[in-house]
C-alpha cells in the first residue's frame, strides 16, 4: 500500500511538472487572444483585401515565425517598414504585448509535413531565384528559414508578396518601403515583371500559412 501511494505521488508529481511547462509555453498565445483587437479586422477575414499602397491581398500570418512576426511589428513602430496603419497600430504596443500577439499568430496554424523540395519552377523563375540566393535565407522549400527572424513565404499570396518585394525598391517615400539592406541589395536587382514572377511561383508552393477567421466579438 505504501509504494503504490509512492508511485501515486511520483506520478501527481511528474503530470504536475508536464502540465505546468506546456502551461508556460501556451501563456503567452493565450495572452495574445485578448490582444489581436486591432489585427483580426485585415488578418482575421479569409480574402481581405488592402488598397495601400495598391489593392493587395493582406499576408496571412497565422503559422507564420513569431520571431519574424515580432522583428516586422518591432520595425513598424520603428518606422524602418513604412505603412501608415500597421505604423499606427504597432506603435502602441508594448514589447509584450508584441510577443504575445506573435506568439499567438505562430501557434494559430500547426506547422505541416511540408515536401523538402518544392515542385520545380520554371527556367525563367529558376534563375531568378538563383541571381536572388533566395533559399539562403528561405530555405530549400521556402518555409524552412534559416533563422526564425527570416519569414516563411511558400503560399502567401503572390499580390502581397509582390507589393512586399516592391517595398523594398522604393526609396525617399515617407509612407511606403522597408529598410533591409540585404533585401534590397537582392530586390533591386529585378524588373517589376521578374518580381511579379518570382511572387506568383511563391504562391503556388505548399506552405503553412493560413488565414483563421477571428470574429470581433468576444
Amino acid at each position: 500500500m505504501k509504494k503504490l501511494l509512492q508511485i501515486s505521488l511520483a506520478l501527481a508529481t511528474l503530470f504536475g511538472a508536464s502540465a505546468s511547462v506546456l502551461a508556460k509555453d501556451a501563456a503567452p498565445a493565450v495572452a495574445g487572444q485578448d490582444k489581436i483587437a486591432m489585427c483580426i479586422g485585415c488578418h482575421g477575414i479569409p480574402g481581405y483585401q488592402a488598397s495601400f499602397p495598391e489593392v493587395h491581398k493582406v499576408p496571412m500570418i497565422a503559422g507564420q515565425n513569431a520571431k519574424y512576426i515580432a522583428a516586422a511589428l518591432t520595425a513598424y513602430a520603428k518606422g524602418e517598414r513604412k505603412h501608415p496603419t500597421m505604423r499606427g497600430i504597432a506603435q502602441t504596443l508594448s514589447e509584450q504585448d508584441i510577443a504575445d500577439i506573435s506568439a499567438l499568430y505562430e501557434k494559430q496554424a500547426p506547422a505541416q509535413a511540408l515536401p523538402e523540395t518544392p515542385p520545380a519552377p520554371s527556367a525563367q523563375v529558376a534563375e531568378l531565384l538563383t541571381k536572388g540566393a533566395c533559399v539562403s535565407c528561405h530555405g530549400a522549400n521556402f518555409s524552412k528559414p534559416i533563422d526564425g527572424a527570416y519569414p516563411k513565404i511558400a503560399g502567401q499570396h503572390a499580390d502581397y508578396l509582390n507589393v512586399a518585394l516592391k517595398s523594398y525598391q522604393t526609396e525617399g517615400n515617407a509612407v511606403v518601403g522597408r529598410s533591409n539592406a540585404i533585401m534590397a541589395g537582392q530586390v533591386k536587382q529585378f524588373s517589376a515583371a521578374e518580381l511579379k514572377a518570382i511572387a506568383k511561383y511563391l504562391a503556388s508552393l505548399p506552405g503553412d500559412l493560413r488565414t483563421v477567421p477571428q470574429s470581433k466579438f468576444r
